[in-house]
């Protein structure tokens, strides 16, 4: 600024200076001549200035303002502080497009924008996946070109878009995607997807539990009921034996739905995520147990024995929950094991992991059972397993158990050959086994 005002008050008093020496030397014409001298070198220098100024404007490089002289240093000082601040907000704007961009990436979801003509103008990976579609070259594409699916050209052509649409993955096959539209904007529509599979196999699961119970407790309900009935009618002309023997099957059915319901519970527990508290378990005490109980549900019927190879220590673990786990599989093995057939219990410690093995030489399961067994009130042989008293639930239980305690289940079976379920604790629960050992 000093500079701009300095020159403006030399180019004055040049031009003054220059009207005194006419003046005093009483000539007009050379007072004219200097003035239009020095108007005319400012005048070259304004447009030289302009055309440094155009070039600027003109370059397609990111450079900086150029120097100016007189008023145009003042000029381009302002442009220069006026493109710092647009550069600055370009590149915020930049920023936050990309980090736009990789959030829509990351989203679980696929989000797909349309134009009001239904063209392709944006999606993301997950879309992408969800739909079969190309993002470099399916952009500007008719979606309803791209997506053959009858029901999604209804639904997108409806304009009623108050509900979600469900339908089969177009090349996914046995997957199922969620699609819902948002109109915005001019016209614009956002496709948004989901793949529900997993929620369409759990509400299968769950019609399929509600329906499993309903049938597993009317069967002794009815039962019960019938008894009474008769009990109630005929009481007095009934004979005292036959009277108790109405009553006994009466509270087998019972027992069997109070097996029922504390299973329920049990399974219930275990599939919340409240933490169950661990602590050593003293496997010695635990393996006692479960060949007791074992036995007990035998009654001589089989032949039950118990191999522990070493000391076995302590496992970290809920001792409620590791008995059920391998009760129930110790239980299945005599259920499912023809009178005189042979239940054996193992527990050994292999470089560090420890496991527990439930063997017998039963009826075995095929081959194609061995995947669905730890579903609930899944039964490879409806009628056997009633008949012994499995209320469908015991594998589940075991399935639960094993997953609190980073446990995995193997199973080896071959029809009228037997079964082999090995149980097979992690590292970190089972070295309090070695330090026992060790002490």
């Amino acid at each position: 600024m000093r500079e701009f005002w300095f020159r403006a008050a030399l180019r004055i008093g040049l031009v003054g200076f220059c009207a005194l020496i006419g003046v005093a030397s009483d000539s007009l014409a050379l007072m004219l001549g200097v003035a239009c001298i020095v108007l005319l070198v400012g005048s070259l220098r304004d447009q030289h200035e302009i055309g440094r100024f155009d070039r600027w404007l003109n370059s397609t490089h990111e450079t900086d303002l150029p120097d100016g002289v007189g008023q145009w240093e003042f000029l381009f000082a302002k442009l220069a502080r006026r493109e710092r601040n647009a550069r600055q907000q370009r590149a915020d704007l930049r920023g936050r497009l990309e980090r736009m961009r990789e959030a829509s990436r990351a989203m679980p979801d696929g989000t797909l924008i349309m134009s009001r003509d239904e063209l392709i103008e944006w999606l993301n990976p997950t879309a992408e996946e969800h739909l079969g579609l190309d993002g470099r070259r399916d952009i500007a594409m008719p979606i309803l070109n791209l997506v053959r699916q009858p029901e999604f050209a209804g639904y997108l052509l409806s304009g009623d878009y108050g509900k979600p649409l469900s339908m089969p993955s177009p090349r996914q096959p046995g997957r199922t995607l969620q699609l819902r539209v948002v109109p915005f904007g001019d016209d614009q529509k956002l496709l948004l997807t989901r793949d529900i599979t997993q929620l369409e196999k759990l509400e299968t699961m769950r019609r399929d539990f509600v329906a499993n119970v309903s049938h597993e407790m009317k069967t002794p309900l009815t039962v019960i009921h019938g008894f009474l009935e008769t009990l109630e009618d005929a009481l007095p002309d009934l004979p005292q034996e036959q009277a108790l023997s109405f009553i006994r099957m009466a509270q087998q059915q019972s027992v069997r739905m109070q097996r029922l319901v504390e299973d329920l519970l049990t399974l219930s527990a275990l599939e919340t995520d409240t933490p169950t508290p661990e602590e050593p378990v003293d496997m010695r005490n635990l393996l006692d147990i479960v060949l007791i109980e074992t036995r007990a549900l035998s009654s001589g019927r089989h032949e039950v024995s118990m191999d522990v190879a070493g000391e076995p220590g302590a496992l970290l673990g809920c001792a409620r929950d590791l008995r059920s786990a391998l009760g129930n599989l110790a239980s299945n093995a005599v259920r499912y094991t023809p009178d005189g057939g042979h239940v054996r219990l193992g527990w050994r410690v292999v470089e560090g992991f420890g496991e527990f093995t439930v063997e017998d030489d039963g009826i075995g399961i095929d081959a194609q059972h061995i995947p669905r067994l730890t579903e609930r009130f899944y039964r490879v042989d409806r009628g056997r397993s009633r008949e012994t008293g499995g209320t469908g639930l015991g594998l589940a239980i075991v399935k639960h158990v094993l997953e609190r305690h980073q446990a995995t289940l193997g199973v080896e079976s071959e029809p009228g050959k037997g079964s082999r379920f090995t149980v097979r604790f992690p590292i970190h629960r089972t070295l309090l086994v070695q330090a026992s050992a060790a002490a």
